[in-house]
């Protein structure tokens, strides 16, 4: 599967999962929100891959994932792994700021997958379109956090120290 479209796919769930989307054209308002331009036939050709259902909740129906989907949805790391092994990243230090660079239209993504670690060492972060920015109250958690992404690199047989990609 295409990288942008797992990025996507990855948004859908997200998405679904902290607010109730009612039609398709909610579902692409929502994408565009994320940086994600979508025609209604992508829309319509990923609610049929993923499989999405239509629940009644809050008093309307709203899309979901299939049960199944839920049930094995990978855990915050996994995630994040997952995009890290799929996408091109460099990670330098800044101050008490990690900066990754990534692919165009990518950075929020590994910025979201981040958030749902909920790793207490990160004060916080901040997606551009290609950068993402993390922030640091101390030297010592910056450290530990780039070991961990570093860990997270060497899993996906990359190494420890990413190599620079030209952006």
């Amino acid at each position: 599967m295409e990288v942008m479209k797992q990025l996507r796919h990855g948004a859908i769930r997200d998405l679904l999962a902290r607010r109730n989307v009612r039609t398709q054209q909610e579902l692409a308002a929502a994408l565009r929100e994320r940086g994600f331009r979508a025609t209604q036939a992508t829309i319509s050709r990923d609610v049929a891959e993923l499989g999405l259902i239509k629940v009644h909740r809050g008093g309307s129906y709203v899309y979901a994932p299939p049960p199944r989907l839920a049930e094995t949805e990978p855990s915050a790391e996994d995630r994040l792994a997952g995009l890290l092994r799929n996408l091109p990243v460099d990670v330098r230090e800044a101050g008490l700021l990690l900066v990754i660079r990534t692919l165009p239209g990518s950075a929020h993504a590994i910025a979201s997958a981040l958030d749902r670690t909920h790793w207490p060492e990160v004060a916080g972060s901040v997606a551009g379109d290609d950068t993402l920015f993390i922030a640091f109250s101390d030297r010592s958690s910056l450290h530990r956090v780039r070991k961990r992404l570093a860990r997270l690199l060497d899993q996906t047989g990359r190494g420890p120290d990413p190599p620079s990609y030209p952006f």
